[in-house]
């Protein structure tokens, strides 16, 4: 199941909702699909991967590359575009929770962040999902780069584990290239890179009310709560990303990053 993506810079972004990006996962899985991939696209993650070639290269090769950020949103409105709403991580991965707590006989394996919001993950799944099996978990260490040694025990773990979906917390760009490094080695069907979305479903951190998801305004309400970890975000990539947008829109940006 094929969507049409819209170039966001130089990344194709779909421009389906949750149901839609569901019923393609499932499809693929039905049919044997082996490792499908979801990323996140939001004005930081572009930014970023105009220097980080290897990031950039791992967003173009996501199956589903999703907007996950208000900027994407209007940046598709001012070219023209067709995307009309957010789909961030979190929706996915609760989506996909709800949905397959329906059917049964799916698992989930959780890859990122700490031993305490793992384990919070999983009391939530055995509370609300019971019949969405937890495989397995690991949390790597807080390091820019794991070592071979690491890399081979986390595969070992997830292969013996066998889960339907792999969900992927590293933070951005760690996850993304790391994902494309291993993906002929994960014999994993679904295979999502949800960063934050690992706290905000274990209940660590709290997702802006609806009110301003609903306005787009849901990064200004991370901005107040964490400012020394969101202020490059907003401050900089944000001005810049939409600096670029304008580009693209005169027919003026370069189609490989500088």
């Amino acid at each position: 199941m094929e969507f049409r993506r819209e170039i966001i810079w130089n990344v194709g972004v779909q421009d389906v909702g949750v149901t839609g990006i569901l019923d393609a996962i499932d499809d693929g899985i039905s049919k044997g699909v082996k490792a499908q991939t979801l990323f996140c696209a939001n004005p930081h993650s572009l930014v970023v991967a105009r220097r980080d070639r290897a990031f950039l290269s791992a967003l173009r090769s996501a199956n589903y590359l999703i907007p996950d950020g208000a900027g994407i949103v209007l940046a598709s409105k001012l070219l023209g575009g067709a995307i009309k709403q957010r789909v961030t991580g979190s929706d996915i991965m609760a989506a996909i929770a709800e949905r397959w707590n329906k059917e049964g006989g799916r698992s989930f394996f959780f890859l990122g962040s700490s031993d305490d919001v793992l384990e919070k993950i999983q009391t939530r799944m055995s509370r609300e999902y019971p019949r969405v099996a937890v495989s397995g978990i690991y949390s790597p260490p807080f390091t820019e780069k794991l070592s071979d040694e690491e890399n081979r025990r986390i595969l070992e773990t997830i292969k013996q584990a066998a889960p339907t979906a792999l969900w992927v917390g590293m933070t951005a760009p760690k996850q993304e290239k790391w994902v494309q490094e291993h993906l002929k080695e994960l014999k994993v069907p679904f295979i999502a890179a949800v960063g934050a979305a690992f706290d905000y479903f274990a209940g660590s951190k709290q997702r802006a009310s609806e009110r301003m998801q609903d306005v787009g305004l849901e990064w200004l309400e991370r901005f107040i709560r964490e400012p020394r970890r969101m202020w490059r975000r907003n401050l900089v990539s944000t001005p810049l990303f939409l600096y670029y947008v304008f580009l693209q829109g005169l027919g003026l940006l370069p189609t490989e990053p500088s």
